[in-house]
């Protein structure tokens, strides 16, 4: 299993890149917490905190795709740097200015999410070029998505370090300069500079006028929306099995499983088109939620949580190279930005739906929201079948694809036809 990722590491500037977007993503990462522990050490209200994270997140959901599309059409250095000094300094007026005036807090937080460069796109549409072959690029896809449950793991921690050992304000501070740094890292390689965007067709909707997109998006939406209400559903839970250190371990196993299921999908090369894998992964997400209605003693609950995050990673990998392969010709960074939109509001969704949910019904009508819209994925995915297994328009036809073992003719990967 190591092999496969060892050798995408020893790639040049593999590592770089991926460490570059991980420290640049800090900000981004822990945005929510760092926020609201600066809140509170500033004396607001826990509605205040979160009203404010709030905005934080709904501004990012709307500047990905944004900054995405200028990336595409203007290159990463020219619109990922910039991006993360405008961030940087919007938090950092918000940490020096704290919640006096009001008003500019809201603005100040508004323009740091709205302003997130988006490192995770395009280090995505990096990687074709870093590593030519296409297997290489499906195990780079799961790796990254097997990182980023190790960076939402570590950052909450380095942001409950740097409040522990300064301030809350500090933390805000030390965490985007982080951002800022790792960003600068990846725009100043000779990859991120060289790459160029394929000739696109002027579209409003940009990556959006795919069909195959937008059906992968909807599924996402409800995966995400899955993964919000859990955590509100286990709130009420640990309440009742042992308090704030059972929720933690919820929460870690939840991301210990798809970092487990993440590590074992991406070492090896799957057959068939990936599409038709989507589902089946999607299934099995549906699947392993519906055992946290059993509601069990404390550590088998987290057993039951592992279980229900195993597939969360491959599904993710999975969707990488479907965005890969349906986006419209020139859209490739736009298009990863949109599913981390996507995904990143169904959370959002999911938290909400789960709160009243749980309120009415208790923790185990809280359980059944995850079940309930993995499946409603699940049938998106089936109803857009043909939608989802017509090629891209603007696909090369390549001869010959690791991915069919009959050698039959598939699109190459959109950003595989990159200078």
């Amino acid at each position: 299993m190591a092999a496969g990722y060892l050798e995408i590491l020893r790639a040049r500037h593999a590592a770089r890149l991926l460490a570059g977007t991980l420290v640049g993503r800090l900000p981004n990462a822990t945005a929510a917490i760092a926020v609201v522990l600066f809140v509170r050490a500033e004396g607001g209200s826990y509605s205040l905190a979160g009203a404010l994270a709030a905005v934080y997140g709904v501004a990012n959901a709307v500047g990905q795709p944004v900054l995405g599309r200028l990336v595409d059409l203007h290159g990463q250095p020219r619109v990922q740097l910039p991006a993360a000094l405008a961030s940087a300094l919007a938090m950092a007026v918000f940490a020096f200015t704290g919640l006096d005036p009001l008003p500019l807090a809201y603005v100040a937080v508004g323009a740091a999410g709205l302003f997130t460069p988006p490192l995770e796109g395009g280090l995505r549409a990096l990687w074709p070029t870093v590593l030519r072959r296409e297997g290489q690029v499906h195990t780079a896809y799961a790796m990254d998505a097997i990182a980023q449950e190790v960076m939402f793991t570590v950052g909450p921690l380095l942001v409950t370090l740097c409040v522990s050992l300064w301030s809350a304000g500090a933390a805000l501070l030390v965490l985007n300069v982080l951002g800022v740094l790792g960003a600068l890292s990846v725009v100043v390689s000779a990859p991120s500079r060289a790459w160029r965007s394929a000739p696109r067709e002027a579209h409003w909707l940009g990556a959006l006028r795919s069909p195959g997109l937008l059906v992968l998006l909807g599924a996402f939406l409800f995966i995400g929306m899955a993964l919000g209400s859990i955590t509100v559903a286990s709130v009420p839970y640990a309440d009742d099995h042992g308090g704030d250190a059972v929720y933690g371990w919820l929460m870690a196993a939840l991301g210990l499983g798809a970092l487990l299921g993440g590590s074992v999908y991406g070492a090896r090369t799957w057959p068939g088109a990936p599409e038709r894998r989507l589902r089946v992964l999607v299934a099995l997400l549906a699947v392993c939620y519906l055992p946290l209605l059993l509601m069990p003693g404390a550590v088998a609950m987290v057993a039951l949580t592992a279980l229900a995050g195993v597939f969360l990673a491959p599904a993710i990998a999975c969707a990488f190279v479907i965005v890969d392969r349906h986006a419209p010709s020139g859209t490739v960074t736009e298009a990863f930005s949109w599913l981390v939109t996507t995904f990143t509001v169904g959370a959002s969704v999911g938290t909400g739906v789960a709160g009243p949910v749980v309120e009415a019904g208790g923790a185990r009508w809280g359980f059944a929201v995850p079940g309930a819209a993995g499946a409603v994925s699940l049938l998106v995915l089936l109803a857009a079948g043909r939608v989802m297994a017509a090629p891209a328009v603007h696909a090369v036809v390549a001869v010959s694809s690791e991915n069919d073992p009959n050698r039959a003719v598939e699109p190459r990967f959109s950003s595989g036809d990159r200078a």
